[in-house]
């Protein structure tokens, strides 16, 4: 199926850590929102059963009639679960707490592991970006997510433990493509709650710079108010606060990405 799926013009991109507090469906949020100021149309899936990555795209719980768990247990078409946002070119599939419910009922099983990819395969002729805003674990769920993905970011917050258990990650990612996906890849790694009055932000980004080389993005997402605020009023930062360093930030983030896209492309090419 992966021969078919790269046929398509969607590329899935996966925002993953399994620790919680990172930055990831921050990232997930303002990237595709950045994205779609650019003209790119954009789906993100919210993978999370906490949904905030649905709450910060402006659907509270009330307004998820048809969610990503109905999709993913056969109740609904997945074009049923697909919603509009106040941003132009960027839509939404929810999620709710029953995907913890969900995890369970579709098991871990080697067949359980393709069920995001098989629903996703019609969609993928219909955007530029798929965004899966994955939960803070590397459940039944986030395998999915990889195995549905091209390739994987991973937001890495500048503290202390920035590097602890990140192996663990890079070790599932290896194996998923290994035995289920052969071709995902790592995008890259993005340093969030960056503190430039802080020297440990700057050290912890040496030593991840370190490790990851040229995987790790120049870009850099500071720690801003506005930024945490924004999800609170249902808004990605674009929305919320244009000027601030937030904003900046992430839409730094997605031209980086984008000239990367290009290079990579350029190199097939090549």
């Amino acid at each position: 199926m992966n021969n078919i799926i790269s046929l398509y013009r969607a590329k899935v991109l996966a925002i993953a850590n399994h620790k919680g507090g990172v930055g990831k469906t921050t990232t997930a949020i303002n990237l595709a929102t950045a994205l779609a100021a650019s003209n790119k149309k954009v789906l993100v899936i919210d993978l999370d059963s906490q949904g905030n990555a649905s709450t910060g795209l402006g659907c509270p719980t009330p307004k998820r009639v048809e969610t990503i768990s109905d999709v993913l247990l056969n109740r609904t078409y997945i074009q049923n679960a697909i919603y509009s946002t106040e941003v132009d070119n960027l839509s939404l599939i929810p999620a709710t707490t029953d995907l913890v419910n969900t995890e369970a009922e579709i098991g871990s099983g080697a067949d359980s592991y393709h069920l995001l990819q098989e629903a996703i395969y019609p969609l993928r002729s219909r955007y530029d970006y798929i965004i899966i805003d994955c939960a803070p674990s590397l459940g039944t769920l986030t395998l999915n997510a990889l195995v549905a993905s091209d390739r994987v970011m991973i937001p890495l917050q500048c503290e202390f433990f920035a590097l602890e258990g990140l192996n663990h990650l890079i070790q599932t990612i290896s194996s998923v493509k290994r035995e289920l996906n052969s071709d995902l890849d790592i995008e890259g790694v993005v340093l969030t709650m960056y503190d430039r009055r802080n020297n440990l932000s700057e050290l912890v980004s040496q030593d991840v710079r370190t490790c990851f080389g040229d995987k790790v993005y120049q870009t850099v997402i500071p720690r801003n108010v506005r930024l945490s605020e924004a999800p609170s009023h249902g808004k990605p930062i674009l929305l919320y606060d244009i000027h601030s360093a937030g904003a900046d930030a992430y839409l730094a983030l997605s031209a980086e990405f984008l000239t990367r896209e290009t290079l990579q492309e350029e190199r097939k090419v090549a």
